[in-house]
């Protein structure tokens, strides 16, 4: 069931946001190389319990960490580690939310460190557009949910990209995941509910330089690409509202 959230509740829910994408922000110039990515949760684990927050993952469905953290091939639920060191021109995806008085955000960037080969640069510009696309599909008048997903794939497959299945953005706002399921694909098989006022979805495509296809780790967490190569993943939390739609996860 998809839960239509009250104007009192976007407004909790954007609080959380903000707090999220400030979090975001402060990572970008955190990051560097050298470090772990333990530091890099260690560092999110803070901000968030610092500002009255409660990180979102942290043991949800016993995931043992604040922020789920990808380096290269690792499209998502990267577990950080103390010995995963962070290195110049790697592809460092920070996937994390807040929940603050119960209302939940959900966010995540793909941070390029230092100096990167040209073709994992494109990779990050081309996922961010996706995002921004699948956005701009969203605030169509009468749009519906596999509108977001066309958006994301003719943008990643006109560059030869490969487009996670198996994996897409929810519903969020009340709880860690919610209805509806919001692919970055379309399919006849597939529920196409029409988007309305008081829906705040979670929109994240995951793009892969090579391949769609990927596998999860013996953690039973961490997914990786197939063929190795690396993925990106850009993700923000938007609202329904009467005056159209809001992307929530902005400082």
């Amino acid at each position: 069931m998809i839960r239509l959230k009250t104007e009192e509740q976007i407004k909790r829910i954007r609080e959380s946001c903000h707090l999220t994408a400030q979090l975001m922000e402060r990572l970008a110039t955190f990051i560097e190389p050298g470090m772990s990515t333990w530091n890099i949760d260690q560092y999110c684990y803070d901000f968030i319990t610092r500002h009255k927050g409660v990180p979102a993952f942290l043991n949800y469905q016993g995931f043992p960490a604040t922020a789920c953290i990808s380096v290269n091939e690792e499209v998502i639920h990267g577990i950080p580690s103390k010995s995963t060191i962070i290195r110049e021109g790697d592809l460092v995806d920070v996937d994390l939310g807040i929940n603050l008085d119960g209302h939940f955000s959900d966010m995540a960037r793909t941070f390029i460190i230092g100096n990167t080969k040209d073709e994992y640069r494109k990779l990050c510009e081309v996922t961010q557009q996706c995002l921004v696309l699948a956005i701009e599909a969203a605030s169509v008048k009468g749009a519906r949910i596999q509108d977001i997903g066309s958006a994301v794939y003719k943008h990643a497959t006109k560059h030869g990209y490969g487009v996670v299945r198996d994996y897409c953005g929810h519903g969020v706002g009340l709880d860690v995941h919610e209805e509806p399921e919001i692919p970055n694909y379309t399919s006849s098989y597939l529920p196409n509910p029409r988007l309305r006022e008081g829906m705040v979805l979670a929109i994240e495509p995951m793009i892969n330089l090579g391949t769609h296809k990927i596998k999860v780790l013996a953690n039973d967490w961490t997914v990786v690409t197939l063929d190795g190569l690396p993925s990106a993943h850009f993700e923000d939390t938007v609202a329904c509202t009467h005056n159209g739609l809001e992307i929530l996860t902005v400082v």
